[in-house]
């Protein structure tokens, strides 16, 4: 298993997609900061997954989330995508599951080594 984040743009478009080699890690890379920047305009998700759990986001997380709408100058939509469930935020606002889920959430779990619902 391994954490999987993806790129989503306009109609749900996968945008870019790269892998870590941890279920439990997702560093930061150059080519991911490098390609929010040149999809900047069209992104509107930013998705990655929690092989092994939990469904939330993890304080890491929160510190990346507001790193890159303070880039952006704006809120862009993150999601979490667990084995059984994806939950969703955008900005300062609540967090809340994601019901029905979007396409890729599957592809996203198949990526992770996941197993989980569809």
């Amino acid at each position: 298993m391994q954490e999987v984040c993806f790129l989503i743009g306009r109609g749900g478009a996968v945008l870019h997609a790269d892998a870590s080699d941890s279920p439990a890690a997702l560093p930061d890379t150059r080519a991911r900061w490098e390609a929010i920047w040149a999809h900047r305009e069209e992104l509107e998700v930013i998705a990655h997954s929690h092989p092994v759990g939990p469904s939330a986001f993890s304080a890491e997380d929160e510190s990346t989330m507001s790193a890159i709408d303070s880039a952006l100058g704006r809120a862009v939509r993150y999601c979490v995508v667990a084995p059984r469930t994806t939950i969703a935020r955008t900005g300062d606002g609540p967090t809340e599951t994601v019901t029905p889920e979007p396409w890729w959430a599957h592809l996203l779990r198949l990526a992770s080594g996941m197993h989980g619902r569809r």
